[in-house]
């Protein structure tokens, strides 16, 4: 009996997991804050053209050599340099999370109504103005690896994280850190493990950390929707 429940168990589970997830094929409202600090609000979703829908999936239509097939609409492929950068492991430490691209959306959905959640970019400032996921708040991994050189970006980024300063003895106080998700340009992107390092160093508890891995590359190569129109 206990056997015939357990299939049965196994069968709905995936079931359960898809509806759950199901957020990953619908809109979600991201509120973001422009330079000048006014709010507006963007549309993140998985953007996939009426055209690219009929698509077959097979060998002669993906694998054209190292390329999609010709006949693939412009519109439904893209390209990127994968050739820079080292690649990364897919856990950095034990209590840190992984984050693929549904993690990110439901982190990000839950963040519009919980303020001790934050979704981080930790590319350079002139990456992040050109193109980063909507709601990203930059903050890049040098103020943080080289922090003492960025002693004033360093403390407003702690402030913004939830950590403080003691005042009797200057040690950092993280009883009020924030849950984060940090992501930068891609799997082989080192900003995003070298900001994590340093926030371990200074003491910052790693179950608030959650690390994309796949980072803007990934992302955009699910078709999902970024900053750059």
């Amino acid at each position: 009996m206990f056997y015939k429940y357990f299939i049965i168990l196994l069968l709905l589970t995936p079931l359960l997991f898809a509806k759950e997830l199901g957020f990953g094929y619908e809109a979600i409202h991201i509120k973001t804050i422009g330079t000048k600090g006014h709010a507006a609000y963007r549309v993140v979703k998985r953007d996939i053209p009426k055209v690219c829908e009929k698509i077959p999936i097979n060998n002669t239509i993906l694998w054209r050599g190292n390329y999609a097939n010709v006949k693939v609409p412009e519109v439904c492929k893209s390209t990127y340099v994968h050739t820079i950068g080292h690649l990364l492991p897919m856990q950095l430490d034990e209590d840190i999370t992984t984050y693929g691209e549904l993690e990110v959306l439901a982190f990000m959905k839950q963040m519009q109504t919980d303020a001790s959640m934050i979704l981080i970019d930790a590319c350079k400032e002139e990456m992040y103005g050109y193109r980063t996921i909507p709601g990203a708040v930059n903050m890049p991994s040098n103020h943080f690896r080289k922090r003492t050189n960025f002693e004033f970006a360093f403390e407003e980024h702690l402030k913004d994280l939830g950590v403080y300063t003691n005042k009797q003895d200057d040690s950092l106080d993280f009883g009020e850190a924030k849950t984060i998700t940090i992501f930068c340009n891609g799997p082989w992107c080192s900003r995003s493990v070298s900001m994590i390092e340093a926030l371990l160093e200074i003491g910052y508890p790693p179950e608030n950390i959650n690390w994309y891995r796949g980072g803007m590359q990934a992302w955009l190569a699910a078709g999902m929707t970024s900053t750059k129109k």
